[in-house]
């Protein structure tokens, strides 16, 4: 099977393709045949060394996929050869065919397109989970989404729409705000020209948002506490601008502000119960029309690192996929 491979951890030009033995299931495990696979900046880290988490050289990235089962390992119940699936892998998504954990595979609506599916589970249960489990954003309430037209950014837009939240997004840009107002925004932000703190305190009545969703961090995030109203919630999702920004623990106390952090992928291991749930939620909402993903750019295999690249230059909008020809 071809496969993408990192061989050092030099970045986006290092990764090349070749061509390996088709892996089989152990115990527990699903073989995939991948029609797609969803491409995160986790995985621009991963292959500069610079993730939580770091797999041995050699290894194939991709943490997300869609495609068919072909073979069950041993004692595996409850999917069958032929299905059509998302599988959330530690690794080894950029490649003809992959292997899950049985628990981490979960099927798709038959209107669901691989390549949207591929790119559907991390962005969106992201934003789902942040929103959620850990901001409890109530309807009614104002949500200000950062990087909004960006993968995660625009699940954010969307989540928040679902849940009935009055939507700001803030994004780089005319044409990436007109993305994010396409997929539900109320409010639009250029960051480039505007004032956070003033254009939604404007927005808001001078009282400010009740929810932060912010992937961007760095600059963005420090105008975010003085965005907020008080008792408001700032999630903490990534930090795309490149810098983790430094939180003065005073405007904290004095606005009875709260920050969350999520780490989306723990979950996998910690509380595996609430991802099966939260799917259910996540493509019931999709059959029934209120998310519709985005997906800006599909490249074979064979461009997985002008795909990675994508990200890095903020070139994309929704999600990148890579595409393998088959399933």
């Amino acid at each position: 099977m071809r496969a993408v491979v990192c061989r050092e951890l030099s970045g986006p030009q290092s990764l090349t393709l070749e061509e390996l033995p088709e892996p089989q299931p152990g115990p527990g495990e699903v073989a995939i045949a991948v029609a797609a696979a969803g491409v995160n900046f986790a995985d621009t880290l991963m292959v500069t060394g610079k993730y939580q988490e770091k797999p041995p050289l050699p290894f194939t990235p991709g943490l997300e996929l869609a495609g068919r089962v072909t073979a069950l390992g041993e004692g595996v119940t409850g999917v069958a050869p032929g299905d059509r699936v998302i599988g959330l892998v530690d690794r080894g998504g950029f490649a003809e065919v992959a292997l899950a954990r049985a628990e981490e595979v979960y099927p798709i609506p038959d209107a669901m397109d691989f390549d949207v599916a591929a790119g559907f589970p991390i962005t969106y249960g992201t934003a789902h989970g942040g929103l959620v489990w850990r901001a409890d954003l109530q309807p009614g309430e104002t949500l200000l989404v950062h990087g909004a037209a960006g993968g995660t950014g625009l699940a954010g837009v969307e989540v928040g729409k679902a849940l009935g939240a009055e939507v700001i997004a803030t994004a780089g840009g005319p044409d990436k705000l007109e993305i994010a107002e396409a997929h539900g925004a109320d409010h639009l932000i250029d960051y480039r020209s505007e004032d956070i703190r003033e254009r939604v305190k404007a927005l808001t009545g001078g009282r400010g948002a009740e929810v932060v969703f912010d992937p961007v961090g760095g600059q963005v995030f420090l105008d975010s506490l003085r965005a907020v109203t008080w008792g408001g919630r700032l999630l903490v999702i990534g930090f795309a601008a490149g810098k983790v920004p430094e939180i003065p623990a005073n405007i904290l106390l004095v606005k009875n502000l709260a920050v969350l952090g999520l780490y989306w992928g723990a979950y996998r291991r910690k509380a595996p119960e609430l991802l099966r749930a939260q799917f259910e939620t996540l493509t019931g909402w999709y059959a029934e029309g209120r998310l519709k993903p985005r997906v800006s750019h599909r490249l074979d295999l064979a461009e997985a690192a002008q795909a990675l690249d994508l990200l890095l230059t903020r070139k994309a909008t929704g999600k990148v996929v890579i595409t393998t020809g088959g399933a």
